[in-house]
């Protein structure tokens, strides 16, 4: 096993910097480029590597041969697959990572969203925070869509930069997120009984924190469920709020209102003996949360039953 201590990372923060690594012209724009996977040189990774960019990044690719894995499944593919990456994003190359034999990669920093309405939105899509096995699946109709729109800026990255070549780019780049996020909405719901499977498994592990005293530790995280479940924290609350209505956080406060309840009714712990079995630190975080959700303080919903 490699240790972080033994492990490269490479820090790359700038679209000329990423160009020089793959020794390969100057990007035409110094924030922005788009690359073919067919016209780039062989990549051999020797060692397990991490990697930091400081700009976004949005690679589709095709004919890829490693294996993409949801939860604790993996899936072969050659067919279209896009993944996204923010400014700052870790992400960790295996040796022996093979690059794609085609498709596109598209660099964008930050400062290229500068004056336009997207520098903002572009934080809401969440499939930026997804990890690298959480990639967005194609279907053939869908790959034609999204190639389309990537042959449009690579189009106009390879024509004489003039007043409106920004907004060109950067208005078939919000059509594309635009379709990427209706995609991931696609995946949630076809891949269904996957999904059934993984809500199973976090609803099992939500009773057994409670029922096995690990609340003891605090309260629950977010981040310890999705660990569990080897998913990343916003893909996992977002496939929770697609198929429930709920997000992961809001999960956990109604398990912990449930508990709640059931100790306020069958025991006679007092409000702060309650609080502290639940994980909570302060017995007055406690008593806010219960009456946000039940409008009413523990004590009141105590009384109620007597």
């Amino acid at each position: 096993m490699i240790s972080d201590k033994a492990m490269e990372t490479v820090h790359i923060k700038t679209i000329n910097q990423h160009h020089a690594l793959l020794d390969i012209q100057k990007p035409k724009h110094p924030l922005f480029s788009i690359l073919r996977f067919e016209e780039m040189p062989e990549v051999v990774i020797q060692e397990k590597t991490r990697l930091i960019s400081d700009y976004y990044q949005i690679a589709f690719k095709k004919n890829c041969p490693n294996k993409i894995q949801y939860g604790q499944t993996a899936y072969d593919f050659d067919g279209g697959v896009i993944s996204y990456f923010a400014p700052r994003q870790v992400s960790i190359v295996d040796p022996g990572f093979l690059f794609p034999k085609s498709g596109w990669v598209l660099n964008i920093h930050p400062d290229f969203f500068i004056g336009y309405s997207l520098l903002t939105k572009i934080s809401s899509y969440g499939f930026f925070e997804y990890e690298t096995n959480e990639a967005l699946i194609l279907s053939d109709d869908e790959e034609k869509v999204i190639e389309h729109i990537l042959h449009q800026i690579w189009t106009e990255y390879h024509l004489p930069i003039d007043q409106f070549s920004q907004d060109v780019v950067l208005s078939n780049l919000e059509l594309l997120l635009t379709y990427s996020n209706r995609y991931y909405n696609r995946q949630f719901i076809v891949r269904k009984p996957a999904n059934d499977s993984l809500l199973s498994k976090f609803e099992k592990l939500l009773n057994t924190y409670f029922d096995e005293g690990n609340s003891i530790k605090g309260l629950p995280t977010v981040h310890f469920f999705a660990d569990a479940l080897n998913l990343s924290n916003k893909y996992f609350s977002d496939l929770l709020k697609q198929h429930t209505g709920l997000s992961a956080q809001q999960h956990i406060h109604e398990k912990l209102i449930e508990k709640a309840k059931e100790k306020l009714s069958t025991t006679n712990l007092s409000v702060s003996e309650i609080a502290y079995e639940l994980g909570f630190e302060y017995p007055q975080s406690f008593s806010k949360l219960f009456k946000s959700k039940t409008n009413q303080s523990p004590l009141e919903f105590r009384a109620s039953f007597n």
